[in-house]
């Protein structure tokens, strides 16, 4: 038991420095925040399907990653429980292929427009904001995301045992 309790978090803590340091490398090229986000990331949110330790993962990813990039708080917290949603969600449908990819993107497209509106006054529409952050979502977790699937779903079993 204890060894799987220790694999669980290896992965989620792994999974969250993933996603910190992706999200550095967006940042860096402007891509991790803003009106059209493409975060690569975001692209981790396919790992619950493998794992249920992507789940903490993802969460403590995304909540580091807003702060070390300089969000205000209520982006701190949003942002992160949406991609918490998306993950919980994404593991909920990980037996329908392409279909889990959905979830992230549907509490994105939801919750970042608000909270760009709201927390950073963003003057755009909040439909407008659903639709671009809806796009750069798709990039991210659709494309990016399934791309990184195809890869890891041959080791699967070897990496997340």
């Amino acid at each position: 038991m204890e060894k799987k309790s220790a694999l669980f978090l290896t992965q989620a803590a792994v999974i969250a420095a993933l996603y910190v340091v992706l999200t550095y490398i967006a940042n860096l090229f402007g891509l991790a925040s803003g009106v059209i986000q493409i975060r690569l990331s975001e692209m981790l949110c396919i790992l619950p399907v493998f794992t249920p330790a992507a789940i903490p993962g993802l969460f403590i990813g995304c909540l580091l990653s807003n702060i070390l990039t300089g969000c205000v708080i209520w982006d701190i917290l949003f942002g992160s429980l949406a991609t918490l949603a998306g993950a919980i969600g994404t593991y909920l449908l990980r037996n329908h292929k392409f279909v889990f990819t959905l979830p992230p993107v549907a509490a994105n497209m939801i919750v970042v427009p608000l909270v760009l509106q709201y927390a950073y006054g963003v003057p755009d529409a909040v439909w407008y904001l659903a639709v671009t952050v809806g796009a750069g979502e798709v990039i991210s977790v659709c494309i990016l995301g399934m791309l990184l699937y195809k890869v890891l779903y041959r080791q699967r079993k070897a990496i997340f045992r």
